[in-house]
């Protein structure tokens, strides 16, 4: 029998969103949702990015999804927001992502 110690393990966490930007997301949301411009919405959690898409219906494809992610190379964490499949630059705050998705709610419409 063969013990296993926790440095062998490998590492599986995942990366999530924090309970504030999850805040600071779902108002977000809300906003759209009293719009009319979102009815559904997932989230998907891996290893190095964690994702939450807006639906305009529930079998459509996203029309909006917030991206945090992990590069490797710099060992930071970055934001990346798609509006129907366009993608826009990277941004370091989630603050600077919300603010792009409010200015296009104003064009979703």
């Amino acid at each position: 029998m063969r013990s296993v110690s926790s440095t062998s393990v490998p590492n599986n966490h995942k990366l999530y969103f924090s309970k504030v930007e999850l805040t600071k997301i779902l108002t977000c949301y809300s906003i759209g949702v009293s719009n009319g411009n979102w009815k559904d919405y997932t989230l998907n959690f891996d290893k190095n990015e964690a994702i939450f898409s807006f639906y305009k219906h529930t079998l459509a494809s996203p029309e909006c999804i917030l991206k945090k992610f992990r590069e490797k190379r710099k060992k930071r964490t970055f934001y990346q927001l798609f509006i129907n499949n366009k993608k826009n630059s990277k941004y370091e705050d989630i603050d600077q992502l919300i603010a792009s998705i409010k200015r296009s709610q104003l064009s979703i419409v």
